[in-house]
């Protein structure tokens, strides 16, 4: 399976924010360290935030940080998020798609399971399971 890089910057500036939970973060200072583009992310963290990941404060102190502990938040359900409404396959389009094969297709079913289950071993995994701590840590944060 391959994710949007949507997804990506998504997933890694939640790795980021992890570092230092306290710490909030500009998203132009978040966006460097990332090395994406700051528009883009913008677009990242508005989806975080509405799902409840990070909080946004603005004004000369503010910034992004977690909204919740990294240890309580599940990576399948960020990424079920994150890539919802983005069709694995051209048959699973909301309009479905224009594949010929779509009537006689078997595989549509077999690639609902494998998503699921794609998704259900990530939720086996927190933010907290695949960020680095200590010293790691503080040479990632800035």
């Amino acid at each position: 399976m391959r994710l949007m890089s949507f997804t990506d910057f998504g997933l890694r500036a939640l790795m980021m924010l992890a570092v230092e939970p306290e710490q909030a973060w500009t998203s132009e200072d978040l966006a460097r360290a990332l090395g994406v583009s700051r528009h883009h992310l913008v677009k990242v963290l508005q989806h975080l935030a509405a799902a409840g990941y990070v909080r946004t404060v603005r004004g000369a102190r503010g910034g992004v940080r977690l909204a919740r502990p990294p240890a309580g938040i599940r990576l399948g359900e960020v990424v079920g998020h994150l890539e919802d409404g983005q069709p694995l396959v051209e048959c699973f389009r909301a309009d479905g798609g224009s594949c010929p094969l779509t009537p006689a297709c078997r595989l549509r079913k077999a690639l609902i399971r494998a998503q699921a289950a794609f998704l259900e071993s990530l939720n086996g995994e927190t933010l907290a399971d695949c960020t680095l701590s200590g010293a790691g840590a503080a040479k990632m944060a800035r």
